[in-house]
C-alpha cells in the first residue's frame, strides 16, 4: 500500500529535484558569464539529469496509483563566486539531497512500503556517485585555485562530460 504519507513526501521531493534543476541551471548561467563554458556545460548537465530525478519519482506516484502534487520551486541564487565557491556549494547542495533521499528511504521502511525501498535505493546509489563527482571537481578546484592557465584546462577537462 502507497501511504498518504509517502505519497506527500515524494511529491515534495519532485519540488527538490527540480529546485535542484533550477539551482544547477543558474549555476551553468554563472560560468556562461564568466566564459567556462565546460563549468556551463557540466552544471547545465547536472541540471537535466535533476529534472529526471524529479520525473523518476513523478513516474513512481503515477505508476502506484498516486497523485502528483507540483509545489513551488523558490529561486536559486542570483549570484555565485569562484568556481570553487560554486563547486563547494554542489557538493554541499548533494549531501543536503543525500539526507532527503535518506529519509524517504527510513519512511518506506517504517511502512514495509517494498517497492518504495527498491525504487529509493537507485537514488541512494545516485547519490553516492553525485557526491563523490561533486568532491572530486572540488579537491581539484582547490589544486589550481590561483592558477589561471591550470583553471582553464581543468574547465576543458570538466566540459568533456557526456
Amino acid at each position: 500500500m502507497f501511504s498518504e504519507a509517502l505519497q506527500n513526501a515524494m511529491n515534495e521531493q519532485i519540488k527538490n529535484e527540480l529546485y535542484s534543476a533550477y539551482l544547477y541551471l543558474g549555476m551553468s548561467a554563472h560560468f556562461e558569464a564568466g566564459s567556462l563554458p565546460g563549468f556551463a556545460k557540466w552544471t547545465r548537465m547536472q541540471a537535466n539529469e535533476e529534472r529526471e530525478h524529479a520525473m523518476k519519482f513523478y513516474d513512481f506516484i503515477v505508476d502506484r496509483g498516486g497523485r502528483v502534487d507540483l509545489r513551488a520551486i523558490e529561486a536559486p541564487p542570483k549570484s555565485f563566486g569562484s568556481p570553487l565557491e560554486v563547486f563547494k556549494m554542489v557538493l554541499e547542495h548533494e549531501r543536503k539531497v543525500t539526507g532527503m533521499i535518506h529519509k524517504l528511504y527510513e519512511m518506506a521502511l517504517k511502512e514495509s512500503d517494498y517497492p518504495s525501498q527498491v525504487m529509493l535505493h537507485w537514488f541512494i546509489d545516485e547519490q553516492v556517485e553525485e557526491e563523490k563527482s561533486a568532491g572530486m571537481i572540488v579537491d581539484q578546484l582547490q589544486m589550481v585555485e590561483d592558477h589561471q592557465t591550470a583553471m582553464i584546462n581543468l574547465d576543458h577537462q570538466v566540459g568533456k562530460r557526456e
